[in-house]
């Protein structure tokens, strides 16, 4: 896990090795293990190392072999690299390192840019060959590792954080009507490939880009979640669709073993983190660090499930760490967590999770994480009501949108308003080929879409911002395709993710799958009040948001005089949404 950058020329111009610099310096807390830059002519490459495979000085970046004349940056673990070596061995190359960046190099250069497809892992990367000049960038099946881009006069400029661009300068910040639209409709999210700003985009998941000398550019999605199943997946029996998926959950649990250095556990007390523990612990990790964080208890509502985990923790003889974090803490920290984010992300998890990986990142560099269970497996509540839907666009919108763009008219100044560019995108999305079911089409969409910028985001943004590596193994491509073959019914049953819950109950105790599901939010997130309500009113009233002119003054007096009676269909709050995106705004934009 590291930060990669790189500044590409297409006019006669030679490279800025001092933009280079500055990304890698503000990208430092993601690879605090070393540094590398490496720049001729017309290309400069940055990296930011964390050192977790191959812990010798033989895997720094930027790699490249003369031999060859391919080098790499790379940011992300791919598991199966010892199986591709061998293979690469066998057809005559020798390596010189231990860990995955070399088997990515030479695997490239033995089978071209369809060597993508043979990676299992989460990755982003720049590869480029010394003769041609051509270079080519790349991103995971499922976004998991980020990879911003912004054309500059004469170039472009690649990173793993948008901030990385920003310290490196010349990036137009001008507001992308689009990506607002997005941000104040989707629960900030922002697709792929708009970001907030018109001179960023993120290339998008299961991408590849080529780069030409000259400057064209070419995409290509060299991969596709089908939910289209045949009459045998179909028909067979819940019991044996439990049995397989337990069976790939076993491996992609061990794939996600392969390091260097041990590999720990975040332990929330729920079904799906306590499943990763059991089948860590089955696969005979030792020593297993487990850890969990919890709050305070908040005007009746429960702010840990320390007790879950502590059950699962002494099931499994794990060295289990109870986090706490007093509310106080949660909110003198929280400009921290806004300045850790690559973008907006208005989840009440991200100032937990921010601290939680600051308490890890003490004690290990690797740990296995729970996301994605619920959009893979059918655990959100808008699935059930899709199930019958004969107007799916219509109910996934009516559960998901935080504001309907009549509303949006009323949000932002008329400069900054697109069309309703958040509708169109949900109906391209969820009528696509390759999903027919209502329910399916829903996984599809926040499987390979909400997914990545919200949950996968979040985790890479606040654990990074302490070089800590997290994996997920329910993100595993293989798992993630296996799901998709399991009907719809199997995955609503036992009121949601019941395929899952049935695997899990193979492995862990019961009274952690047979109980409520838990969600702590900050209070003082969820209803606005207090300092933090005092810091969104300053932000939204402060010069540089007067002078920005995004939102309508009528509409952000209505939300101030009452912040708890303006909440999403998420429950979310629609005045943290407006504050958190100024905040973040003023904390990048100096």
């Amino acid at each position: 896990m590291c930060g990669i950058s790189g500044d590409i020329r297409f006019d006669d111009q030679p490279v800025d090795t001092s933009a280079i610099l500055r990304m890698n310096q503000q990208q430092a807390p993601r690879g605090p293990d070393g540094q590398g830059l490496m720049a001729w002519d017309r290309l400069a490459f940055g990296h930011r190392r964390l050192k977790i495979m191959d812990l010798s000085d033989a895997a720094q970046q930027p790699m490249f072999d003369p031999a060859l004349g391919v080098g790499i940056v790379f940011n992300g673990a791919v598991y199966n690299h010892p199986a591709l070596r061998r293979e690469l061995e066998a057809k005559g190359y020798t390596f010189h390192s231990t860990g995955d960046t070399e088997v990515l190099l030479k695997a490239y250069h033995a089978w071209g840019e369809d060597f993508v497809k043979r990676l299992n892992g989460m990755f982003a990367f720049a590869i480029w060959e010394r003769d041609s000049g051509r270079v080519l960038l790349g991103r995971d099946r499922l976004g998991i590792k980020p990879l911003y881009l912004a054309p500059v006069p004469g170039g472009l400029r690649f990173a793993s954080t948008l901030p990385a661009l920003l310290a490196a300068g010349g990036v137009d910040t001008g507001i992308d009507t689009e990506g607002l639209h997005h941000y104040l409709s989707l629960h900030a999210i922002v697709p792929a490939p708009h970001t907030l700003f018109r001179g960023v985009r993120k290339l998008p998941p299961a991408t590849l880009m080529w780069v030409e000398p000259d400057g064209r550019t070419r995409q290509h999605r060299y991969w596709a979640l089908n939910y289209e199943r045949s009459a045998e997946d179909e028909q067979r029996p819940f019991d044996d669709w439990r049995d397989i998926l337990l069976g790939g959950l076993r491996e992609s649990v061990q794939r996600r073993l392969v390091a260097d250095v041990p590999v720990g556990a975040l332990l929330s007390g729920g079904v799906d983190s306590s499943l990763i523990v059991g089948l860590m612990a089955e696969a005979g990790v030792p020593d297993l660090h487990t850890y969990n964080v919890g709050f305070e208890d908040v005007g009746g509502e429960k702010g840990n499930e320390f007790e879950y985990a502590d059950i699962v923790a002494r099931r499994f003889g794990t060295r289990h760490e109870r986090i706490f974090v007093p509310e106080s803490e949660l909110l003198r920290r929280l400009p921290e967590a806004i300045h850790a984010m690559s973008e907006p992300m208005v989840s009440h998890d991200c100032i937990g999770f921010y601290l939680l990986s600051e308490a890890v990142s003490r004690h290990s560099k690797v740990v296995q994480s729970g996301q994605g269970a619920d959009e893979v497996f059918g655990g959100y509540h808008w699935y059930p009501r899709l199930a019958e839907s004969e107007r799916p666009v219509d109910d996934y919108a009516a559960a998901f949108l935080d504001r309907d763009h009549a509303e949006m008219r009323t949000v932002v100044e008329g400069v900054y308003l697109s069309g309703d560019v958040t509708r169109e995108f949900i109906a391209k999305h969820l009528v696509a080929p390759g999903a027919s079911h209502p329910v399916d089409q829903a996984l599809r969409m926040d499987t390979t879409v909400m997914l990545v910028d919200d949950p996968v985001k979040r985790v890479d943004n606040m654990t990074m911002a302490f070089g800590l590596e997290a994996r997920v193994p329910f993100l595993d491509h293989e798992l993630v395709e296996l799901a998709a073959r399991i009907p719809p019914r199997h995955k609503l049953a036992h009121g949601g993710k019941g395929i899952l819950k049935e695997a899990a109950r193979q492995v862990i105790p019961s009274e952690v799958i047979d109980r409520p599901k838990g969600y702590f939010p900050v209070p003082a997130l969820k209803h606005l009040q207090g300092n933090v309500l005092a810091m969104v009113k300053d932000a939204l009233h402060s010069q540089a948001a007067r002078e920005r002119g995004l939102f309508r003054a009528g509409y952000v007096r209505r939300l101030l005089d009452a912040p708890s009676e303006h909440i999403t269909p998420l429950r979310g709050s629609k005045l943290w949404q407006l504050g958190l995106l100024e905040l973040w705004l003023q904390s990048h934009l100096r």
